[in-house]
């Protein structure tokens, strides 16, 4: 009984928690995409200069903790350019750049999943490469792509809870805060999963049945 009086207790402080999680989360996802976009086409592209650049950048984030991003984020690049950040926009940046990374691997291999045939008929068409990959390519690689996308969208929530380290009060945060007041240690570390799991539930059961739908799609297509 007591589990429950304190999670309704906590409930509004776990809410504004919730949607910071939850903000922080579409911001990274938003920018991340756009980074994604950019560094997956670049990574297919003909280009070894630009192909290059691409493959250092996403080298560098998956080689490297997220842990360490977001204190080289936080701490580091202030003290070297002398411009503060926030707790929040160096959080944002942080998860912009290492979702950006994974979405470029998603993003090429959307793109390479199309057949190779669909962008000679359109250059054939006289279509230049940019529009044939905007209008004809990328839209049939969204379908490939959406379950990974969303699968990325929990991953990048999950990750969040690292940004407790500097100070930005998402889920992780105010379950620490509050622990730090009440020292119940087992319940609120139990409340905190329940939150974690009804969101991630939720996303994967979105994910599960735009993945089927695709399929049945496919499938009736064929």
């Amino acid at each position: 009984m007591y589990f429950i009086e304190l999670f309704i207790q906590h409930f509004p402080s776990f809410m504004d928690a919730m949607g910071q999680t939850v903000q922080i989360t579409l911001y990274a996802l938003l920018f991340a995409s756009i980074i994604g976009i950019i560094f997956g086409l670049m990574k297919v592209s003909g280009n070894k200069i630009i192909y290059s650049i691409a493959n250092a950048y996403i080298w560098l984030i998956r080689g490297t903790p997220l842990l360490v991003q977001i204190y080289f984020i936080y701490f580091g690049v202030p003290m070297a350019t002398g411009i503060s950040l926030s707790e929040w926009n160096a959080g944002i940046i942080t998860m912009s750049l290492n979702a950006g990374a994974y979405m470029a691997e998603i993003v090429r291999g959307g793109i390479e999943a199309v057949d190779v045939g669909q962008m000679e008929a359109s250059r054939s068409l006289g279509l230049p490469y940019g529009t044939s990959m905007r209008k004809v390519i990328l839209p049939q690689a969204l379908r490939t792509m959406l379950p990974s996308i969303i699968n990325q969208f929990i991953i990048t929530l999950k990750d969040t809870s690292l940004l407790s380290v500097i100070g930005v009060r998402e889920l992780t945060m105010n379950g620490k805060i509050i622990t730090a007041n009440n020292m119940e240690t087992i319940r609120m570390w139990g409340i905190v999963a329940i939150y974690y799991l009804a969101v991630i539930s939720l996303l994967t059961f979105i994910a599960n049945r735009l993945e089927s739908r695709m399929s049945y799609s496919k499938k009736t297509a064929t």
